[in-house]
């Protein structure tokens, strides 16, 4: 199994930067305003959230879920550089088109263009000393960014870089220096060598470049770093004639550009009369098919360069997206938080296909989509079947059909069988399990139309019931994975388990009722690793015996492989989300299983030297800053103790999320971790998500809507008396007294209001009955 830690240690060490807090973008400069129908969600967006500390996102231009994420690169290598950028670097080396948000591994940075001044250099120097390449240095009071919009003053040049997009286009406008004593030319270098580094070298294979018009560039690449094999290609126009084009091969100029390049490190350098004209316009399209296709992308896309235009057009689908939720709120910190968390959200997964419908799939072949159909790729399923698809169940229902069907395509295309970590048709084969079972199958069980649930189901049942993977044979022979014979297999075991009961659910719901019981009992197989004498989950040997010796704080019990999975025995004892009854009577009952609860929050927050980074945002053994721990705070509320799940909820929302560039906890993987924000600030959360139950929490904002589609509205609203109070003392629901502690997706597909009364002290009798306590291990249709 690659893990994000066992990929990025064979390439480079992790490096841990702490960000000034008094480091900031631009002042955003649009005012929220309410006018009429217009919301100006984008306003409240604070793009630096994320950007520094460990939370891996980008600032750059991008559309909601859109191919192209044209964003500064500041570095290329190590951990805290998985998306090209990190608040705390004082130089860029230039703008590339695509990139990850959020996550535990770094590839991509594809295309990469720096504008200049003086003498062209055609590498991009270190970031100790940016003069001895085309890096610039920049102010981040210089720098700006917006929701589709970025620009930032390249001090060393005095050119104005500002950047926008389309879906599967990017458009560049330098402004170069003007006035008497500016250089009376500039130049742009477009290095096609640039990426993010593979064992401390660049990822490319090999790559081509041609200039097919005297405006126009086109050419692509493959690279191997997370993705092995991967390719994308563009096209690339210039708003102004280049007076001379210098291109290079291998770091040796070439006579001539207009016959196909080919080679690991192509670079050109085109130089422009920045007297006549000192803007330049850059755009560019991109593809997985062909240089020719993305041609057709930026035709399609991008006829024109009329910049203020596609800005405008960018914010306008931003706004669109993040008006799907308003809140009402006076704390200006939560909203800031809040509108942060929802833009992260819908940045990915992101599209991978032409307008033509033509993609490339996982066989590394080209295919054509049926019409109106979408392809999408970077699925981060181990972290976001968690939070991230459960949110797009209620705010981006149009995009849910797209996203079950790429992945059922993936799984019939790819020789990896059901995908893992796709990444532009390239398995990973990151992290346990193979979750895309379980996005699947929380569609099927919430009545997602548009959907072919045979075709998945079949898919589904190969990688449950035949294929040979990652100690899935062992699974269904012992009900178990032996730690000497497999790695990571306490955690492997519990993701199968989960992998299981999600394809239960689409069993029944396509009739077969057989698998479906077969399947939900396998799901039990969790129970087989639990250690009744010491209550904790702990690893178990081929011949039956447990393995030892054992601490709960420890990755494992030998220095071989771990056991866990970027968790350790505390959160991974507590790893069952779909059975949480049978948990509690493992565990010997509500008391012991309250008590034991308790003490995983009051423990020391200690951790053994070879622990991953990941795990962070601890409370005691709680670790918020890793997904395996996301569901843990919400299991009071199915012991009759949902008050305590309100007290801790509350508190993980205002300490582990800040409105500052080190503001998350952990990296933000793909919008899980802003999920996570977002479905607990409305007051609940998805412990199961296929079952497609939610469970209360407790609501931050006095009042909030959410547009769940077609023209159906949730309505939330909290009563309270002081902005701290936390305890629900009653919720009513579409105006009728409700008890218990949880809802279906079926009492709000079709509209809802929740009306919460809160208050300071907790209400011990609110979900405290059987009845009104969150069902376990229950086949019910959402």
């Amino acid at each position: 199994m690659i893990s994000r830690r066992t990929f990025l240690g064979g390439v480079s060490a992790a490096c841990a930067v702490s960000a000034t807090e008094t480091s900031a973008f631009g002042k955003i400069i649009h005012d929220s305003k309410a006018a009429g129908t217009t919301f100006d969600a984008a306003s409240l967006v604070d793009i630096r959230i994320g950007t520094g500390g460990h939370g891996h996102t980008f600032p750059g231009a991008t559309l909601p879920f859109g191919a192209v994420q044209l964003s500064p690169d500041t570095f290329n290598d190590q951990w805290d550089w998985c998306s090209g950028y990190h608040i705390a670097d004082t130089s860029i080396m230039g703008f590339s088109h695509t990139h990850l948000s959020g996550t535990g591994c770094g590839d991509l940075l594809d295309f990469l263009v720096m504008p200049g001044t003086g003498e062209s250099k055609i590498v991009p120097g270190p970031r100790s000393n940016p003069d001895e390449g085309y890096r610039s240095r920049f102010d981040h009071a210089d720098e700006h960014a917006e929701p589709g919009f970025y620009s930032v003053l390249l001090k060393d040049y005095g050119v104005r870089a500002e950047l926008t997009a389309t879906e599967r286009t990017g458009l560049h406008r330098y402004s170069f220096p003007v006035g008497a004593d500016a250089p009376k030319s500039g130049h742009i270098i477009v290095d096609l060598e640039h990426s993010y580094a593979y064992n401390g070298k660049s990822a490319v294979v090999t790559s081509s470049l041609e200039r097919t018009a005297s405006d126009t560039l086109a050419g692509g690449r493959t690279t191997k770093a997370w993705g092995d094999g991967r390719q994308i290609y563009f096209t690339m126009k210039f708003s102004q004639q280049p007076t001379r084009v210098v291109f290079y091969r291998e770091g040796v100029e070439v006579p001539d550009g207009t016959q196909p390049l080919t080679g690991k490190s192509l670079k050109c350098v085109l130089f422009f009369d920045t007297a006549k004209d000192p803007v330049v316009l850059v755009k560019t399209g991109i593809s997985g098919v062909s240089a020719e296709s993305a041609a057709n992308n930026l035709k399609v896309e991008l006829p024109g360069w009329d910049f203020e235009k596609v800005r405008r057009d960018a914010r306008e689908k931003w706004n669109q997206q993040l008006s799907r939720i308003r809140i009402k709120t006076e704390n200006e910190t939560h909203q800031k938080i809040f509108y942060a968390a929802l833009y992260h959200a819908c940045v990915g997964p992101s599209l991978f296909d032409d307008v033509d419908g033509r993609y490339r799939g996982m066989d590394k072949q080209i295919h054509q989509l049926e019409n109106g159909q979408r392809n999408y790729t970077a699925f981060s399923l181990w972290d976001t079947y968690r939070a991230a698809h459960p949110l797009y169940t209620l705010i981006a229902t149009d995009r849910v059909p797209d996203f079950a069907n790429a992945l059922i395509r993936m799984a019939e295309e790819s020789p990896a069988g059901m995908p893992v970590w796709p990444l532009q048709g390239c398995e990973t084969g990151t992290m346990t399990g193979y979750h895309s079972a379980a996005v699947i199958a929380e569609a099927c069980n919430k009545g997602i139309a548009g959907v072919d649930y045979e075709r998945a189901y079949k898919v589904m049942m190969k990688r449950a019931m035949v294929d040979d993977y990652r100690g899935l044979g062992y699974y269904r022979s012992k009900g178990y994975i032996p730690c000497d014979l497999e790695e990571e297999s306490v955690s492997k075991t519990f993701e199968y388990c989960y992998d299981d009961w999600s394809i239960a659910h689409v069993a029944k719901k396509l009739g077969h009722a057989d698998d479906a019981a077969m399947l939900v009992e396998r799901s039990r197989n969790y129970r087989n690793y639990y250690d009744r004498s010491m209550n904790f989950a702990r690893p178990k040997l081929a011949n039956g015996e447990w393995a030892g010796p054992f601490d709960p704080i420890e990755m494992g019990t030998t220095k071989k492989w771990r056991d866990f999975t970027e968790s350790n025995s505390w959160q991974t004892t507590f790893g069952i989300q779909h059975d949480a009854a049978g948990l509690i009577e493992i565990l010997g009952g509500q008391k012991q299983f309250l008590e034991k609860l308790d003490e995983l929050f009051d423990q020391p927050s200690t951790l053994p030297a070879d622990a991953p980074p990941d795990i962070a945002g601890l409370v005691g053994q709680y670790a918020h800053g890793n997904e395996p721990s996301h569901h843990i705070a919400y299991l009071y509320s199915y012991a009759a103790q949902p008050h305590k799940t309100q007290a801790r909820v509350r508190m993980l929302m205002e300490k582990m999320y800040a409105a500052l560039p080190d503001g998350l906890q952990g990296n933000e993987d793909v919008g899980q971790m802003s999920s996570w924000y977002i479905l607990s600030s409305l007051g609940f959360y998805s412990v199961d998500p296929v079952s497609g139950n939610y469970v209360f929490g407790t609501p931050l904002f006095d009042q909030v809507s959410v547009q769940l589609g077609n023209g159906k509205q949730l309505e939330i609203v909290a009563h309270r008396h002081s902005p701290s109070d936390q305890y629900i003392q009653s919720v009513t629901f579409n105006g009728k007294l409700y008890r218990k502690s949880w809802f279906n997706h079926r009492d709000i597909v079709n509209g809802a209001r929740i009306v919460f009364e809160l208050g300071d002290k907790p209400n011990l009798t609110f979900g405290s009955q059987p009845a009104d306590m969150p069902p376990s291990l229950t086949l019910e249709s959402a």
